[in-house]
């Protein structure tokens, strides 16, 4: 428990964000319109450059990545057949369960990466975006699929390859594990701008967190509560026995317990809204877990730390 004050204090600012972001949007401060721009600026711009100044300058062979990546693939299968089997009783029809399927298997990645730089360090940092370059890709693949066979969403191999080919965190991770590997590292001067340019990412991208929050969709408190309770207990337990049976490192092990404790995407709304997913229910959800978060991550943290 001695760790718990330090913990509070590392994630009581990126909790204070995210709920000043939601202050500033229900208050219609700086307006309707500033928010889906901001959200799109950080997605597309400075979220990537974080990615790529964070990978491009670190020393990945100092981690394991290989067991890291096989935890990733059976963490993310295991809970895609629990949510499977639990069908049943979670008693929803397809759209409902792609939605609840959404809430438990996505993470949101700035919460995630702020909570480790806060907690972890400059190291988690690089641990963090190894894992979101192995995460990201099989989770938009795993959501599609699911959407198409439960929800009647159409979407082809094709389309689904674009997508990800065109995802900017996925280049961004990309590029800098390129641009690592070669040799060549981050060369006239990029790496000052890419700085500048990463110190805005967290903020903004946290406040438009809050931003995207709703408040409006709550009326199946019974549902909400199992999709939380497998998102933000199941997963992280799933999670940290996969590790033990791998040992990937102790600080790999923290960050993937880490990343399996935070609460959904509100990038699960656009999905659904494409593939005929339950919007209402998936805001729901992310914004019960983001919620509870406050007390399960800190909880989490104190565990694996």
């Amino acid at each position: 428990m001695n760790h718990l004050p330090l913990i509070l204090g590392a994630l009581g600012p990126i909790f204070a964000l995210i709920l000043l972001g939601l202050g500033l949007r229900r208050s219609g401060f700086p307006g309707d319109g500033f928010w889906p721009a901001a959200e799109r600026f950080t997605y597309f711009l400075l979220f990537p450059a974080l990615l790529v100044h964070r990978l491009a300058l670190s020393r990945l062979g100092d981690y394991a990545v290989g067991p890291v990546a096989v935890v990733i693939v059976a963490l993310l299968l295991g809970m895609t057949a629990l949510v499977c089997v639990l069908r049943p009783w979670l008693k929803v029809d397809g759209p409902a369960f792609t939605s609840v399927y959404q809430g438990v298997i996505r993470f949101n990645t700035y919460v995630g990466l702020a909570v480790v730089l806060a907690v972890f360090q400059a190291d988690g940092g690089t641990v963090a975006a190894l894992v979101m370059a192995i995460m990201i890709p099989l989770i938009n693949v795993l959501c599609v699929l699911v959407l198409t066979v439960h929800a009647g969403g159409s979407a082809t191999m094709a389309g689904v390859a674009r997508g990800l080919l065109t995802n900017p965190l996925i280049l961004g991770c990309l590029t800098g594990i390129g641009l690592n590997l070669s040799g060549i590292g981050l060369p006239w001067g990029s790496a000052a701008v890419l700085e500048i340019l990463a110190r805005a990412a967290l903020p903004l991208g946290l406040l438009a967190v809050g931003a995207g929050l709703r408040l409006e969709g709550l009326a199946r408190p019974g549902l909400l509560a199992a999709a939380s309770a497998l998102k933000l207990v199941a997963l992280p337990a799933l999670a940290a026995g996969l590790c033990w049976v791998m040992q990937p490192g102790r600080l790999e092990t923290a960050v993937l317990v880490t990343f399996a404790a935070l609460p959904g995407a509100p990038t699960a709304y656009i999905l659904a809204r494409q593939m005929g997913g339950d919007v209402p229910l998936i805001a729901a959800i992310v914004t019960v877990e983001t919620a509870a978060a406050l007390v399960t991550l800190p909880a989490v943290l104190v565990w694996v730390v």
